[in-house]
């Protein structure tokens, strides 16, 4: 009775502050509560959340196919120019991930959906100017080109907002949902635009950043329509700062370097290697969406299997497949074999796809176990989310970085040895080190971690 009681307030609550999109009441861990009030309007938000952030991550990996073209309209790039266009985006993003984490407690996480749907206008116009000016140099198409940076910032909001609107048994698959429908954007752009951009005869590389600017904007009036602010998320940004003191925060951090940031990296950089590498250009527009297509629907798969066997098993897993996946690409560049690089990276994003799900799934049950250790009160386990909120921001943050340094390093290697072996022979290396990570943090027998499940 006393349950069906705040059933009937919580509902009461909600209407009372439908109009102005905030939700005073919110117990998802609450069964009653999320069968009659609470999954039908989480449902509604994930679904204009993952709208937003497919936008947003569309827009962020322009540039990676955009840039196989620019030499057909008077851009003379070098290979190493071409890789740094694919990263700059790739790192303003995982900087902006920080304050746009922020953004969710400060101002609601419905609220900041809109003005961050809105500001991705902002490279969809540059690009679609720029690359019709060769003239003005390479430094101010790589300013123009970073710019494109506001849509990988989305991720860390939309995901951080998310969060608090699912109860912990369903968080892996919600969180892996929002993910891969933002991650596929990153498919889908690779995949049209080199249609788009020859649409009706010619070539119109405009098109690229012109399409996607009506797209923003009913992103946001979407987000604006539909979308809830949840007065528990909307609090100080303490919880945020007190994230940073948990070792945690950034072991996962160095994890997700490996696997989101190997993802994104990948993504960004895979259509100029096959040109760079291979000569083909052909392939690099035609076929190089589907190692992000692959790497994005097998997310929420990562998601599924940790909610059922552990995140931690399910990470370390990719961390072995990752490893298997480099060393194949290097021995296929050694002999020059198209065919076994292009299906070792397709393993790759496979591996980080699953990867990026396992992770993300591992930092929510972490702090409910941090929690529970603590006492479990309700205040405590509050608090809790708040600050694993905090940490999904700061770590998408961290671990983006990686989308910025996997180009970069190629970069380097093709710059300085003439090809991109050395590059391949440290991501085996640094894919055997994050698994002995995950290992010795969350699966070590005996550790407090490892008994949780996490």
């Amino acid at each position: 009775m006393a349950n069906e009681t705040a059933v009937t307030e919580t509902i009461d609550s909600r209407l009372q502050e439908n109009r102005k999109h905030w939700i005073a009441h919110w117990e998802p861990e609450d069964h009653r509560f999320w069968q009659t009030v609470g999954r039908p309007i989480a449902r509604r938000n994930l679904i204009f959340s993952i709208f937003a952030e497919h936008i947003g991550f569309s827009v962020w990996l322009l540039w990676s196919i955009v840039v196989v073209r620019l030499g057909t309209v008077g851009w003379e790039l070098s290979v190493s120019q071409a890789l740094w266009l694919t990263a700059v985006p790739s790192g303003v993003g995982a900087f902006l991930r920080l304050p746009y984490t922020f953004a969710v407690p400060i101002f609601g996480g419905r609220n900041w959906t809109v003005v961050s749907a809105l500001l991705l206008i902002i490279p969809s116009a540059g690009l679609a100017w720029a690359v019709n000016h060769p003239g003005i140099g390479y430094v101010p198409l790589l300013l123009i080109a970073a710019t494109a940076g506001f849509g990988g910032g989305n991720f860390a909001s939309s995901m951080a907002n998310i969060s608090y609107f699912y109860p912990e048994r369903e968080k892996g698959w919600a969180l892996g949902l929002n993910a891969a429908g933002g991650n596929i954007g990153v498919a889908v752009v690779q995949f049209l635009v080199p249609k788009v951009i020859v649409f009706g005869g010619g070539l119109a590389l405009s098109r690229a950043g012109l399409m996607y600017i009506p797209l923003a904007v009913v992103a946001a009036v979407c987000a604006y329509l539909y979308m809830d602010n949840l007065a528990e998320a909307k609090a100080d940004v303490e919880p945020v700062w007190s994230s940073l003191r948990h070792s945690d925060t950034w072991t996962m951090s160095l994890l997700y370097i490996g696997t989101f940031g190997s993802f994104i990296g990948y993504s960004a950089a895979f259509p100029t290697l096959l040109t760079a590498v291979f000569d083909r250009a052909d392939i690099a527009l035609g076929w190089a969406f589907l190692g992000a297509g692959i790497g994005s629907v097998s997310r929420p798969l990562g998601g599924r299997l940790s909610d059922r066997i552990g995140g931690a098993r399910v990470t370390a897993a990719s961390f072995v497949v990752l490893a298997a996946g480099a060393y194949a690409a290097l021995w296929a560049v050694q002999r020059q074999d198209l065919g076994v690089f292009f299906v070792s990276f397709m393993v790759l994003f496979v591996a980080t796809g699953i990867g990026n799900g396992s992770t993300y799934r591992m930092i929510s049950k972490i702090f409910r176990v941090k929690g529970e250790d603590q006492g479990g009160t309700p205040e405590t386990m509050l608090r809790m989310r708040r600050e694993a909120a905090g940490a999904l921001g700061i770590i998408s943050s961290v671990g983006a970085f990686g989308g910025f340094l996997v180009p970069i390093c190629y970069a380097w290697a093709k710059s300085t040895y003439g090809n991109i072996q050395p590059a391949l022979r440290f991501y085996v290396a640094l894919f055997l080190v994050m698994l002995a990570v995950t290992w010795f943090a969350y699966l070590r027998r005996g550790s407090r971690m490892a008994q949780a499940g996490v």
